[in-house]
């Protein structure tokens, strides 16, 4: 099974100070990165936080909040306070902008109201303590749920990814055989011309065959072919696949592997209907790569 690199959970858990409440909202990444943002009385355990989510979302940017809401704040009553410290800074710089550029006006309450981080939620101040394992409970917790939209996701994605192989594989299959008849018409088109050439002497068979021979070994694409069913064969059992660990990095380099062939199969081409069955298959193998970007 594969898993979606987007998702989102949250959870809450009653502690003594109050209610933990966790949020997570993930996107795809080539690692594992995290922004977390969490109460100031919580803010210590943010290695730990950050290891925990490590272990449940091990690829993907992770977007976390973690914040401990008290009685108080639930309540409606003391859930706020001013940051009169940035509220001043404000303050000054405004006022040296308005020395500077000589424009009227001055810096009052209602200027100042304009700049939401002025008023910020009452538990960035230190807080009461918490125990990190109802830290750990609830991250976890809110980490799962992810997950399990992260699946559910998954399972559109492998659908959509299949519909791609399948388009691959038939692609594949019409090269494999139209691939000798391409050859004939080389061998008929050299006799034609050696004909209009040699005008009545007899032609030599033999040379003709040997030039034939020589051109089907540099047109041959038959072990491209294997080794593009091969990685299609593999991404398969890769999908289907139960393993715990994150496979959207094998599955791009199977899509890289994939390319590879297809580029050689189209150099080796001579053959218009095969050049457009080869650009069939790079349009599905680019649509493979942007889908397994979204792959953990």
């Amino acid at each position: 099974m594969i898993r979606s690199m987007t998702g989102f959970g949250e959870a809450e858990r009653e502690v003594t100070a109050g209610r933990l409440r966790a949020e997570v909202r993930t996107v795809n990444h080539r690692f594992f990165s995290a922004n977390l943002r969490l109460s100031r009385a919580i803010e210590r355990h943010e290695p730990q936080v950050r290891e925990w989510l490590r272990a449940i979302l091990s690829r993907g940017h992770v977007n976390f909040t973690l914040r401990l809401q008290t009685g108080d704040q639930e309540n409606g009553g003391g859930a706020l306070r001013v940051d009169e410290a940035r509220a001043r800074q404000y303050m000054r710089a405004f006022e040296t902008l308005r020395q500077r550029l000589g424009v009227e006006g001055e810096v009052d309450l209602a200027l100042l109201a304009r700049f939401g981080d002025i008023i910020v939620p009452a538990d960035e101040d230190d807080g009461p303590e918490v125990d990190a394992e109802d830290l750990r409970a609830v991250t976890e917790a809110a980490a799962e749920a992810a997950v399990v939209l992260r699946e559910r996701e998954g399972v559109s994605l492998a659908a959509d990814l299949t519909g791609r192989l399948d388009a691959l594989e038939a692609a594949t299959t019409r090269i494999a055989e139209r691939a000798p008849d391409r050859l004939k018409v080389e061998r008929d088109r050299m006799r034609r011309v050696v004909a209009e050439l040699l005008d009545d002497v007899p032609l030599d068979e033999d040379r003709i065959a040997r030039e034939v021979a020589h051109i089907a070994e540099r047109w041959d694409v038959s072990e491209e072919l294997v080794r593009l069913r091969s990685h299609v064969t593999l991404f398969r059992e890769i999908m289907a696949g139960e393993a715990a660990e994150p496979v959207g990095k094998r599955l791009s380099f199977l899509v890289q592997e994939m390319n590879r062939e297809a580029n050689t199969i189209g150099s080796k081409a001579n053959d218009a209907p095969i050049e457009h069955e080869v650009v069939a298959i790079k349009d599905e193998i680019e649509r493979l790569r942007e889908q397994v970007e979204n792959v953990e």
